[in-house]
């Protein structure tokens, strides 16, 4: 679905001669933009990590490609050996048919490094997020107290509303720091840096 638009925007990028694309997982799937970034490569854009103009703390960051030295000829030798990828044929190292984005059995382990690289990408600088949320919180909270007063009853609310929010974010900052941690040692098993 968000396939078709990602590959023109990274073709159009390639066409032009841009020294770095950027992109944000459409696919709802990380293993499926690992996919997208192997497919990107073999178009002559190497996955780089987190862009410069992504949000800070945004869910849903951008992603930087570089431009290899040699994308001119890497783009046109997977145009003409997948001639059909745009128009929902095979992909460059992924399985024919279905969901597009299923890497061969022999560029599996490529996806999977890649996968790794972008969990550690993600979840390694994103990991602190919703905390300036839930220092709002109690601010925000402050407006139907000034409607209602300050009571012992509606305080004692605001305060557990706010600790259920602080348990949800230590929540999440523990599973990412558990992913990264993961990500990380398949990385270092596999010779890379995290």
């Amino acid at each position: 679905m968000f396939l078709r638009p990602q590959l023109t925007t990274l073709l159009r990028d390639g066409s032009k001669g841009a020294e770095r694309h950027d992109a944000r997982n459409l696919q709802r799937s990380w293993r499926k933009f690992a996919a997208f970034a192997y497919v990107a490569e073999q178009y002559g854009y190497r996955y780089d990590g987190l862009s410069p103009i992504s949000p800070k703390g945004s869910p849903n960051p951008y992603f930087a490609f570089r431009r290899t030295p040699d994308a001119a000829d890497r783009a046109s030798r997977t145009a003409a050996q997948f001639p059909r990828a745009m128009t929902g044929g095979q992909l460059p190292g992924m399985r024919p048919g279905g969901s597009r984005l299923r890497p061969l059995p022999e560029t599996q382990r490529q996806v999977d490094l890649l996968h790794a690289r972008i969990m550690v990408d993600y979840t390694g600088s994103h990991s602190r997020r919703g905390l300036i949320q839930l220092l709002i919180i109690p601010l925000v909270m402050l407006i139907p107290l000034s409607q209602t007063g300050f009571s012992t009853t509606s305080l004692l609310v605001c305060g557990t509303v706010w600790l259920f929010f602080v348990a949800l974010w230590g929540l999440g900052f523990s599973l990412a720091r558990r992913r990264h941690a993961k990500y990380s040692q398949v990385l270092r098993a596999a010779g890379l840096d995290s």
